[in-house]
């Protein structure tokens, strides 16, 4: 049957009126799935449970200490996240040869439980690899490293990472660590950990006195934080956050090396991160529970040790 042209117009408007209405509906569901999806702070993180150690920074970021957070609200929001999250571990000479194995080992049992994750090991030779059996959940991705800056470990470390953030890894994850191998995790490294920019607390410097913090304080290198100025002293083991966001720190962290280049100095990767943190804030800050040294006796304040640094700090 051959419909006339204003039958057929008439058609073509229903069906485009009823595109219209599904796609509408279609945006306000998604609408308020994400209100309802949107958690709040309030709803899993609670500071007064510890009011001994600093729980909320001046510019409102928490402080994940063991007490303050409910992790079967975490659970059920990320839970319906579906996500994926990266772990990135360079391993290169005798820093492979001794530690890696019971890196992965611990990570499996104690990183991210429960969510998919992707390590990202990322070695100078392919026979240092001890036997790697992630867990459910858990791929292992081997990467080769690309140049060999052997006077500067954390440089070689932040290139290739960028490289390899921009080549694939931004499109594999939702979140992003990047740890040193020299540790073991020794309780569950949550979800909890997870936000835009996340900055570890430095287990050496964290009791410490403010005023003694050793920022970077000549005034021509790129990591100066002018003297009375700073607020806390970071980890430069560990870094987290959104892909995007590592790599905008890498860019900076790499700038501001060739300047110092320029200028005569040499500061060292530690002292950028601060510097970099001092300017732009974490949303997140982990306790040194996260990332102790085994040199140092836990203090009362320290609970459990989430993961524990194997050597004394080197770097």
């Amino acid at each position: 049957m051959t419909r006339n042209p204003r039958e057929t117009m008439n058609y073509k408007r229903r069906v485009l009126l009823l595109i219209s209405c599904v796609l509408y509906f279609m945006l306000l569901e998604y609408h308020f799935r994400d209100e309802v999806e949107e958690l709040r702070l309030s709803d899993w993180f609670n500071p007064r449970k510890r009011p001994d150690v600093v729980t909320t920074t001046d510019w409102l970021a928490p402080v994940i200490w063991e007490g303050t957070f409910n992790r079967q609200v975490l659970e059920e929001y990320y839970g319906r996240q579906n996500l994926t999250i990266g772990l990135a571990v360079l391993a290169t000479g005798r820093i492979a040869d001794q530690y890696l194995e019971l890196f992965i080992q611990s990570a499996s049992k104690h990183f991210m439980t429960g969510y998919r994750v992707i390590f990202y090991i990322m070695v100078d030779a392919f026979y240092r690899l001890p036997n790697l059996e992630p867990g459910p959940l858990q791929t292992v991705q081997v990467l080769n490293i690309r140049g060999h800056d052997a006077d500067d470990f954390h440089l070689m470390r932040m290139k290739n990472l960028a490289v390899h953030i921009v080549g694939h890894i931004q499109d594999e994850v939702d979140f992003l660590f990047s740890m040193m191998a020299n540790r073991v995790f020794q309780n569950d490294f949550g979800v909890e950990t997870l936000g835009t920019s996340v900055a570890q607390l430095h287990a050496w410097w964290y009791f410490k006195n403010t005023e003694n913090l050793p920022y970077e304080r000549r005034p021509g290198s790129a990591a100066c934080i002018p003297l009375g100025q700073g607020d806390f002293y970071y980890d430069g083991t560990v870094i987290g956050g959104t892909p995007l966001e590592i790599l905008n720190f890498i860019k900076e962290y790499l700038d501001g090396i060739m300047r110092d280049k320029e200028n005569g100095l040499n500061s060292t990767y530690e002292r950028h991160l601060n510097k970099y943190f001092f300017i732009h804030k974490p949303t997140k800050l982990l306790s040194p529970e996260y990332s102790w040294d085994t040199v140092l006796w836990p203090p009362a304040q320290v609970w459990l040790v989430k993961a524990a640094r194997c050597l004394e700090r080197a770097f």
